[in-house]
């Protein structure tokens, strides 16, 4: 059964730190919808709600999401 990531937990802090972050900081907003929006289609894709999805594509869902992962950990890190 398909899990999904928490990305909080990966960058070693909470939601509210990282939420709070976002609201002065425009590309780590937009960053984070982006990261909610590839996790979403992991998810879609692990339960088979993407049609069936081959394994190359999922792995192609899942390398995006973990680019959006480190860009986020590079724009927490200024």
């Amino acid at each position: 059964m398909p899990v999904k990531h928490d990305l909080f937990a990966d960058l070693k802090l909470t939601r509210e730190e990282v939420v709070e972050r976002s609201r002065s900081d425009a590309k780590l907003h937009q960053l984070l919808s982006d990261y909610e929006a590839a996790d979403t289609q992991v998810l879609d894709a692990e339960k088979g709600v993407a049609g069936g999805i081959g394994d190359d594509d999922l792995k192609k869902l899942k390398e995006k999401r973990l680019l959006v992962k480190d860009r986020i950990v590079q724009c927490l890190a200024r």
